[in-house]
């Protein structure tokens, strides 16, 4: 046990200068950590860590999914759901049939059940890594939506498709309407599961009495309860998750204090990012193991079967969303859609960014070693060796060029009626003409001024004034004032720093408050550091 945690230790350590690496080439964290893990494959040291199957889906896949399902936007989900619900259900099932039909065509005595059982394990874009890349690239707000919320739902969908497939090979039937049936209820169960679950905690945090602390620790222990009651019951945790996080995130500012939101933050930023690292690791480090359990097939001809399954997906992808966007176009003629006329930049943009991830892999290990008669599982160790060059195929492969087709493309976002930068202007000038409007109201209101709300009121005009001079064309030879009035505010806060340092070597004073009168000065420098990084988008 100590010498495991130890190895995890040197993981994360390897992971942080891998990250590091990543950042210096300009390159997706998750592309560089995958080959970062083939090379650490290759060391002793590491030959022993492998994925648990149980490890990635009860200890990783909850935490990663409920964040991502906190991050994504309910108003873009709302709007583009048809397209979401298309791709995370329909062309799921799309891609597992083609890749069933022609897995049988290509490899000798593979059998359909078989087939399905591994279209059901590669079809799915992995939530963690496509959303990872395309946040990294800054991409279009609309192109982001899709890809998140696909993300989100195809797992849950790839697995019920994995699950009726493998009990197919396991028991050698298999009952199509039956199943349907099954899908269906295994869908709306993990649904109102989660909502069930969601509701439950909504209630801890309303009305019970909470601290920051432990606002906190139950966000960590939510999407856990999600997923373990869902699938207790044998129904999708991965849906129980995901609608009951968008539920609850819909709800943060009713929930959540501003303490716990401000911590919040940096606590499951700091987890997801460990977590995400160990996970594009682990995928690399696997290489050694599946080579060994190849057994009788050939290296060269499970490579082949890989690489033609990837292209196959890659292929088949790109068309159901270029055929996605025919569909919307000819059927905006009888319904509203979100977009009329998507043309083939975006959808071309969307399908290339179909990468796989840890999901198929872990689904791949969680193939029993043995059928129900107690023998070997058929094709059990080509199956895992095809998902792992799928995953690196799409992730590395379309995760380079990803970049170079959106800048071959000349894609722009038609939806963006202002930059984000103009966004950013006008919520804070709203923000500020507002809060005027407010206390200029209050004034007439008490009928008497007092000298602290005034100072306030001044205050805030004069930061109107400022904000307003930003906006105005000067000559960008010369130092515009509210930029010298920031780097004043930096060093007066410097300023502030060492006299608490000054403050703090005499006895009288509790070293506690000073940290608290530090931390005040962090938030007020993130405030001044955040719009002079807006001012130079």
């Amino acid at each position: 046990m100590h010498d495991q945690f130890i190895e995890y230790v040197y993981l994360i350590l390897i992971i942080l200068a891998l990250v590091m690496v990543a950042n210096k080439l300009q390159l997706a964290y998750p592309i560089v950590l995958v080959l970062g893990g083939l090379a650490v494959s290759f060391f002793s040291i590491f030959s022993n860590v492998t994925i648990n199957p149980d490890l990635i889906f009860f200890i990783f896949l909850p935490p990663l999914l409920y964040e991502s399902a906190w991050q994504v936007s309910w108003k873009d989900f709302w709007r583009w759901r048809r397209v979401i619900m298309s791709f995370a259900f329909l062309v799921v099932i799309i891609n597992a049939c083609v890749v069933a039909y022609f897995s049988v065509l290509i490899i000798p005595d593979f059998t359909l059940a078989l087939g399905f059982l591994l279209g059901g394990i590669v079809s799915p874009p992995d939530a963690i890594s496509s959303a990872t890349i395309m946040r990294r690239l800054k991409v279009p707000r609309s192109l982001l939506s899709l890809g998140e919320g696909e993300s989100l739902l195809n797992d849950a969908s790839s697995l019920i498709v994995f699950r009726f497939a493998l009990l197919a090979i396991l028991t050698g039937q298999f009952y199509f309407k039956e199943a349907a049936g099954n899908f269906f209820l295994v869908v709306v169960m993990g649904v109102l599961i989660g909502l069930l679950v969601a509701l439950i905690f909504y209630g801890i945090h309303r009305w019970l009495p909470t601290t920051p602390s432990i606002e906190i620790v139950l966000t960590l222990i939510t999407p856990y309860c999600m997923y373990y009651f869902a699938e207790y019951f044998h129904f999708s945790g991965v849906l129980a998750i995901v609608c009951g996080g968008l539920f609850l995130s819909s709800k943060r500012n009713k929930i959540l204090t501003y303490a716990s939101r401000i911590q919040g933050v940096n606590v499951w930023g700091s987890l997801v990012f460990v977590m995400n690292g160990l996970v594009f690791l682990l995928i690399g480090l696997q290489l050694p193991s599946i080579v060994e359990q190849l057994g009788d097939t050939k290296l060269s001809e499970a490579i082949f079967y890989g690489l033609a399954i990837s292209f196959v997906l890659i292929i088949v992808r790109v068309l159901c969303a270029l055929g996605a966007s025919w569909f919307s176009h000819w059927v905006s003629r009888f319904i509203t859609v979100a977009d009329a006329n998507p043309g083939w930049r975006l959808p071309l943009i969307f399908g290339w960014a179909g990468m796989r991830g840890v999901v198929s892999l872990a689904a791949a290990l969680s193939i029993p070693l043995l059928t129900n008669e107690g023998q070997p599982f058929p094709y059990r160790n080509l199956i895992l060796f095809i998902t792992f060059i799928v995953i690196l195929v799409t992730l590395v492969f379309q995760g380079l060029t990803l970049p170079w087709l959106i800048k071959r493309v000349h894609m722009v976002d038609k939806f963006a009626t202002m930059t984000e930068h103009e966004q950013e202007i006008l919520i804070q000038k709203k923000i500020l003409q507002y809060s005027i409007q407010h206390l200029e109201k209050k004034y007439e209101e008490d009928g008497a001024k007092d000298n602290q709300l005034n100072d306030l009121l001044e205050k805030l005009r004069i930061e109107l004034r400022l904000f307003n001079q930003t906006l105005e064309e000067t000559d960008p030879t010369e130092e515009h004032p509210y930029k010298s009035y920031q780097y004043t505010y930096l060093q007066l806060l410097e300023h502030q720093r060492e006299l608490l340092d000054r403050i703090n070597l005499k006895a009288e004073f509790d070293e506690e408050l000073v940290r608290k009168y530090h931390s005040l000065i962090d938030i007020e420098e993130f405030k001044v550091r955040e719009k002079m990084l807006q001012e130079h988008q």
